[in-house]
């Protein structure tokens, strides 16, 4: 995320004061304790807050670093809310696969079957795309993400910050693009797909998304602080302050991105807000059977392959609404990771569903190579997480 300034300004010289601040309080023991050693690495490369949940059989661990607040120099909030964009998605897949359970509809239905119209032009064809392929990002139908971000600056993201749209108003701006290749021939992430998903489930059921969601995972998991905001930008307190660097470089700016950016975190591809605990009880509830008919359970895992990236971890694969990374202990874990302005989670969870972790961090750099450093450093903690013995 590029912009052009021309000296650096006031709030670098911030950060770093409280940044500096937070690591000469840091206990005397963190370095003896590998899941805190780990958090404070991932603060290490710049990220201005950490907070990791790590709920096993044997009980519960959370550690955080950094500072919650720039100006203030507070820590992270314990128990804060946090956003978790495009985890999200896996709500969405895991509502419509129940629908499927319930006989209600088909992965293999043709978009156009659920919603007549609004899968066209420019050679994007919702009679040759089918449910499945929505859920699993192998539609090829273009991202509508890059015509909301008008501008990629500060400025932009305080003038546009508040602009609204409905999910039809989303789609469109998607048809606008060609195709990215031909249904079904490869695996390309594309939101759009998944404001689709919210749209074939309301088409099916009658209700909202979001009113699915919180009627058929939220309230029987008892899950009281994970919900869709809809177009409210707040994040409800206690919460840390997210910021977002628009320039690349160490001494850019920070921008307060705590406001959502309503142009794409208000709909079904990624506005839930939740907590580690919730997000992991989540996980957890998901992918130890009791969201899931066994057979609706294994359509989700089955997965194709995505291309590696960098920062990303070699031979990850994606399901249905969720994604599966290898550990370096053997096997893999299960999570989706969601991101925006100022914001980044990650959860995973072992294949049993018996041990989740969640790593929030509340900064995003403007340029990759730091970007890849830091998600490098958040998928060390969660493999170490995951794959720590017991007692460790």
């Amino acid at each position: 995320m590029r912009t052009r300034h021309s000296r650096r300004t006031a709030s670098t010289t911030v950060v770093a004061l409280a940044l500096a601040l937070l690591a000469t309080l840091a206990p005397a023991h963190a370095a003896a304790d590998p899941l805190q050693r780990d958090a404070d690495a991932l603060r290490d490369t710049g990220v201005t807050g950490v907070s990791v949940r790590v709920d096993r059989p044997r009980g519960t661990r959370t550690v955080r670093s950094g500072v919650g607040d720039l100006r203030t120099g507070a820590p992270v909030p314990h128990a804060e809310y946090i956003r978790i964009g495009s985890t999200t998605k896996t709500y969405v897949a895991t509502v419509l696969l129940q629908l499927v359970d319930e006989g209600r509809l088909s992965l293999e239905d043709r978009v156009e079957r659920w919603l007549p119209g609004v899968v066209e032009g420019n050679g994007n064809d919702g009679r040759r795309v089918t449910v499945r392929q929505l859920l699993q990002h192998t539609s090829g139908l273009p991202d509508y993400i890059s015509d909301v971000v008008p501008e990629l600056s500060a400025a932009g993201y305080l003038k546009h910050r508040s602009t609204t749209y409905t999910s039809r108003q989303r789609v469109a701006f998607a048809m606008t693009h060609p195709p990215v290749f031909e249904p079904g021939a490869r695996w390309e992430y594309s939101n759009t797909n998944y404001i689709l998903a919210g749209m074939v489930i309301e088409a099916v059921s009658g209700k909202k998304w979001d009113q699915e969601v919180r009627e058929r995972i939220l309230r029987p998991l008892r899950l009281t602080r994970t919900f869709a905001p809809g177009n409210d930008p707040r994040l409800p307190r206690p919460h840390a302050r997210n910021y977002q660097q628009f320039e690349a470089g160490d001494d850019a700016p920070m921008t307060d991105t705590t406001l959502a950016y309503l142009p794409f975190d208000g709909d079904a591809d990624g506005s839930m807000i939740s907590t580690t605990a919730d997000t992991n009880r989540f996980f957890s509830a998901l992918l130890g059977g009791r969201l899931l008919a066994p057979a609706q359970l294994a359509e989700m895992l089955r997965t194709v392959a995505v291309p590696d990236t960098p920062g990303e971890v070699p031979g990850s694969r994606y399901g249905l609404g969720i994604g599966w990374t290898p550990l370096t202990c053997g096997g893999g874990y299960w999570g989706h990771s969601g991101s925006g302005f100022g914001f980044l989670a990650w959860p995973g969870t072992t294949p049993d569903g018996r041990t989740s972790v969640t790593v929030a961090v509340h900064s995003r750099p403007g340029d990759e190579r730091t970007a890849v450093r830091q998600i490098g450093a958040m998928t060390e903690l969660v493999d170490h997480a995951l794959c720590a013995r017991p007692g460790a």
